[in-house]
This record gives C-alpha cells, structure tokens and sequence, in this order.
C-alpha cells in the first residue's frame, strides 16, 4: 500500500499507546480515521485533538471481545466513509502470573480483547475490503495484527498473554497465505514489539465487570511489578513504532519488529524446537530477572 491520502484507517485501541499514534501519523497523511476504544475519556480527547489536525474523524466505543460490536464499527465506518483501506488490529490487554494460578476470567479477558478482537477484525473487515476492491480497479489495503515478541518467546509468568499473542502470529500469517491465495490486493502484517512504553502495563483500568479480576497472588503481583518496570524503562517509543509500522506497510513488509535484537532468543527457541531440545532460559542473557522474580515469589 503506497498511496495513504483521503484514505480510511479503522484502528482498534486507538485512543492511546500504539494506536493513538498510528492515528497521528495517519492524520498526518490525509487519512480518514476510525478509531475504536473501550476507554470514552481518552477516545473523546483523541478525537478531537485529530479533529484539531484537520483529520476527519468517526470514534465510536467498542468492546472488540463481541463480535455485534465490531460489526457495528464496521457498519458505522461504512456509512460514514463508504470504504475501508487499512485496518489495524490493535486493542491489547496484559495479564501475568503463574500460568495456573490464572483465573477463567483472566483467560476470558486477555484472550477476548488480544485473540478474539483479532479474530473479529480479521473475519469482518477482509470481506469488506475485499468487497470494496471489486468497486475500485486501483483499489490497496493492508491489515496489520498486533501481536507481541510474546508472540515468538515464552517467559514465564506471562502465559496467558503468551498463549493469545501466539494464535495472533498464527492467524496472521495464514490471513497472508489465504489472501496472496487469492491474489487479493490486500495486503497483511504482524506487529510484534517487544517493551515499549504503552498503557499496556496499566489495562487493568479498563477491564469489564463481567470479567472482574480476583484478589492478586503472589506471582501475580511479582509479575506486575515487573512489567511495570520493564514497560516504562523501554527505549523505543511508540512513536517509533508506528513509524516503522508505516514504513512495513508500504514496503508490504508482513513481520514488524521494534527489537530485532531480540530475535537471537526466537532463533534459541526454533533451534530448540528442531533439536527437540528442551526449552531454553528466556533470561539467559539478563539471569538477575529470573532471579528478582524467583526472589518475589518467595516472599509472597
């Protein structure tokens, strides 16, 4: 996808972090922009700081976990615009913790929000891009999933985030199969950052009352500390991101990394899984993580 101007972009989670600047870099090239969120304050103030840019702007409260939600936004962005170019699958939440001590509400919302908001971006949204490229002979699209380095590595502590951002890179790369299959002028990318300062760490905020969470265990609480601290202390902005994100997109790049120096673990991993090694330390190269956590954990 070269050509941005006077295009639609609906993007999930798009009132902070990721999104917020995928909006901004979009309003800077003449998108039109539909953006989604479950928090109405940030989503008011995104729309009408875009608006201020000059940006022609559709906000709508959407809970990606329900499928009628996302068709609404889908329904909404079509009656407004009349046409979806760029989609991306964004809405994201975290949740940490010894993998059995996670409660079916912790699965319920992680995997709502991070897999199934996916699922329905993704099997909503390409049928009408694809309904939409047979209007239009010069017709481009792009979808990008937003997935994670815990997408491609499995520390301990995360694994309910581990285990949705997995399927994400999954669906994501058949969505690139099918739709090259098809000879689709669509074209697809996952998104996998590593730590970068989001609100990520802090989705708690916005988690809903039919998922309520349970009083932290100890692992829990020893896991939020430290995605707290790794999150605010990462040096690659989501300003950066998005910009990267931009430039995959129009270089119809599929797999975007905000760490490459992170792969060497994701090369350990297959090497391991080709090997039938078992698996490696996550923490090989900075040992005194798994030891604060170990530490934590003991004290309770």
């Amino acid at each position: 996808m070269k050509n941005f101007k006077d295009r639609v972009a609906v993007i999930t989670g798009g009132a902070s972090g990721f999104g917020r600047e995928f909006a901004n870099i979009g309003a800077r090239l003449g998108m039109k922009l539909v953006l989604a969120d479950v928090q109405q304050d940030a989503l008011d103030k995104a729309r009408s700081e875009l608006e201020a840019q000059g940006a022609q702007v559709l906000a709508m409260r959407c809970d990606v976990r329900h499928a009628a939600e996302v068709q609404a936004l889908a329904d909404a962005t079509m009656q407004r615009f009349g046409a979806v170019h760029l989609v991306f699958n964004n809405a994201g939440v975290g949740s940490g913790g010894l993998i059995w001590e996670n409660t079916q509400a912790d699965w319920e919302w992680v995997l709502g929000v991070n897999l199934w908001g996916v699922i329905h971006g993704v099997r909503i949204f390409t049928q009408l891009m694809l309904e939409c490229a047979k209007t239009d002979p010069e017709y481009e699209g792009h979808i990008v999933n937003t997935a994670s380095m815990a997408g491609l590595l499995n520390a301990p502590t995360m694994g309910v985030y581990n285990v949705s951002k997995h399927a994400v890179v999954s669906l994501s790369e058949t969505l690139y199969q099918d739709l090259d299959l098809v000879e689709a002028p669509i074209g697809a990318s996952v998104l996998c950052p590593y730590f970068v300062p989001t609100g990520i760490s802090q989705s708690q905020r916005n988690r809903p009352g039919d998922v309520a969470a349970s009083e932290p265990t100890a692992s829990q609480r020893a896991a939020q500390a430290m995605s707290d601290k790794a999150v605010s202390s990462g040096k690659v902005s989501a300003v950066d991101v998005a910009e990267m994100t931009f430039k995959a997109i129009r270089d119809k790049q599929f797999y975007i990394y905000s760490h490459p120096g992170a792969l060497g673990n994701v090369q350990e991993r297959m090497e391991a899984i080709i090997t039938q090694t078992n698996p490696g330390d996550p923490y090989k190269a900075a040992p005194h993580i798994r030891d604060i956590l170990r530490t934590k954990l003991k004290a309770g």
